[in-house]
């Protein structure tokens, strides 16, 4: 997880978790996001890793009203907001006094950030049904955005109910006071709202910056000491003190601030840029600089703390907005991005990482996730070209290297990703080694031949992290595959197991090495098990299908072979597997056979 996908989350860290989750349902019950939640049933649609491509103007036309929103229904299930947006439309022009797909239109509009359009159809459904609070916020945004304070204030108003839509519609209806000139009736409108016990934070927070930038410093200071006292590990509660106390007061308070933050999430970009700054004798300006900022702040607050939270949708449509106020938002970005990046869609998260301001000290941040997208897309080339480029900048980037070295593991360059790791080793140095990355590049080095290395590497990962059951079970399994160090081996995956007894590859390595020494029928039962747990693997059902063959099984054994071959396996693997559903295996060697035999006899029943 990189440190800005974390830090957009704990910018708003004053949520109680287990409230959120009911406040969650509670607000998506009052704002209704059919078309694009996910679907009830599976069978309806199913959602694909890669963004569906736009319909052109030729799809629409040859389209009929039923299909066109059949297809939309499809790309809203697919969370592909645009296409969606698109057939629904098209389904409207042919029915426009269809409530329903006007509904849909509107929100798959919304959904896909182009909120003027999503006016225009806000418009249409209040002029029949004057108590839509999604339309009455979104009017309300677009009047704010234009300096029609009255009016914002007036929708705004009429969209709450519930904890999350009433936080949010006083904080923006008091940034549109305050844009109207009224700092008073702004801050009461945020004073009077009265809630669950993560209110005070966001009421503090945004009170304060109203005082900012009304000039009334001492009071603001009052405000973000509040909000400060109340989570000092908020990031923008940090970061508005720490600016404040840079023009008010001895910069070393405002370093003292950062630092503290520094010490809980370390190296985040916007506490380093700022702690640069303030150290060079600058004074930092305040957070927000109009109330389409403040407002887009807001939304982005609440809008970053419901992404991973269950509220997708919700938070989709608060980000949405406050980019729409703000288009250079960079953690709204962020966050959207990472939105799009948890319901599998990484196409619209590259879109997004692109739109990150080059000059924001976040860039490097998305810069990482976009190359981490455009490989899930593979283009891969473009993903390492990007990760180079940063990694060049800063050679000690040991997050770019990380993901640098990921990728390069993952595409197979084994030599590469070995070189890669080893960067990331000597840039972290030895004052706090990283046990990740001697694993990692462990794996390269076995993967690539070079398994005296690899084993030095794998036994370093296990010396920082004692008992850790993927080293464990690498390392074990390694040995198994060998011949060598087998009864530590058996002890060391037998250890992995216990700890994930529900992972199919470590119970795989189990039942491995059952076979290599020849205990056929405990490799048998705990294969089995590995099957079970992981399916689809092809290694998995290549090695079930060896120990099958070798307790007398032998059409399973072909089964389970023809089924690994179907699979897709290893290149290297897949003429051995051919060879053994021609030939079977081998005879055993007499050793082997008398191995075997004496496991029979001793009957320890232990399937691990």
């Amino acid at each position: 997880m990189s440190s800005v996908r974390f830090s957009s989350a704990q910018a708003v860290r004053g949520f109680n978790r287990k409230a959120i989750a009911t406040l969650v349902v509670t607000a998506m019950a009052v704002v209704s996001l059919a078309p694009i939640a996910r679907a009830q049933d599976d069978s309806d649609a199913k959602a694909d890793s890669k963004s569906a491509p736009y319909p052109t103007a030729r799809d629409l036309q040859e389209l009929t009203t039923a299909g066109s929103y059949l297809a939309a229904r499809h790309a809203s299930v697919d969370r592909d907001a645009g296409s969606a947006a698109a057939f629904y439309r098209s389904a409207l022009r042919t029915d426009p006094k269809n409530a329903d797909l006007l509904d849909r239109a509107f929100i798959s509009t919304l959904a896909d950030g182009d909120i003027d359009e999503a006016v225009k159809f806000a418009d249409r459904i209040l002029a029949t049904d004057k108590n839509n609070r999604v339309a009455r916020l979104v009017v309300g945004v677009k009047a704010l955005k234009q300096k029609q304070y009255a009016l914002a204030q007036q929708n705004i108003n009429q969209s709450v109910r519930g904890p999350i839509t009433d936080l949010v519609a006083a904080l923006l209806s008091g940034w549109a006071a305050y844009g109207a000139g009224n700092v008073n009736g702004a801050l009461a409108s945020i004073d009077k709202l009265a809630g669950p016990e993560w209110y005070p934070l966001f009421k503090d927070l945004h009170a304060g910056m109203i005082d900012e930038l009304a000039d009334r410093q001492k009071d603001a200071g009052v405000r973000f000491e509040r909000a400060y006292t109340l989570d000092d590990g908020a990031l923008r509660v940090v970061d508005s003190y720490g600016r404040w106390l840079s023009r008010n007061k001895e910069k070393d308070q405002a370093i003292e601030v950062y630092e503290k933050f520094d010490k809980k999430l370390a190296r985040h970009p916007l506490v380093q840029d700022a702690l640069r700054e303030i150290k060079a004798g600058k004074k930092l300006g305040p957070l927000v600089d109009s109330p389409q900022t403040g407002a887009a702040e807001a939304l982005y607050g609440i809008g970053a703390s419901l992404t991973r939270r269950g509220g997708e949708d919700l938070a989709l449509v608060y980000l949405q907005l406050a980019l729409y106020l703000n288009p250079n938002h960079a953690l709204a970005l962020l966050s959207l991005g990472d939105l799009y990046e948890s319901v599998k869609k990484p196409q619209m998260a590259i879109k997004v990482y692109e739109r990150v301001p080059s000059n924001s000290p976040l860039k490097r941040n998305a810069q990482i996730q976009l190359a981490t997208d455009l490989d899930t897309v593979d283009r891969t080339d473009e993903a390492l070209k990007i990760l180079k480029t940063v990694t060049s900048e800063d050679p000690k980037d040991v997050e770019a290297i990380t993901a640098l070295g990921n990728i390069e593991r993952a595409r197979k360059k084994f030599e590469d990703c070995s070189k890669t790791y080893g960067q990331g080793i000597d840039a972290i140095g030895t004052e706090k080694p990283n046990w990740v990355l001697y694993y990692f590049r462990g794996i390269c080095e076995e993967r690539s031949k070079q398994w005296p290395k690899a084993e030095v590497d794998l036994k370093k990962a296990l010396e920082l992290q004692p008992e850790q059951p993927h080293v464990l079970n690498y390392l074990g399994y390694s040995w198994i595959d060998q011949g060598i160090n087998l009864d530590e081996a058996m002890g060391m995956i037998r250890r992995a197991v216990d700890q994930r007894p529900d992972d199919g590859f470590i119970v795989d390595s189990l039942g491995w090495a059952y076979y290599r020494i020849a205990d056929y029928d405990n490799a048998v039962k705990t294969l089995e098990r590995a099957i079970d747990l992981k399916p689809e693997d092809p290694t998995i059902n290549d090695h079930l299908g060896d120990a099958y063959w070798r307790v007398g099984r032998t059409l399973e054994a072909k089964f389970q072979w023809q089924h690994a071959k179907d699979l897709k396996p290893e290149p290297e693997d897949l003429p051995k597997i051919e060879a053994k559903l021609k030939d079977g295996l081998p005879d055993e060697t007499p050793a082997a056979a008398a191995s075997a035999e004496k496991k029979k006899g001793v009957g320890n029943g232990n399937g691990g």
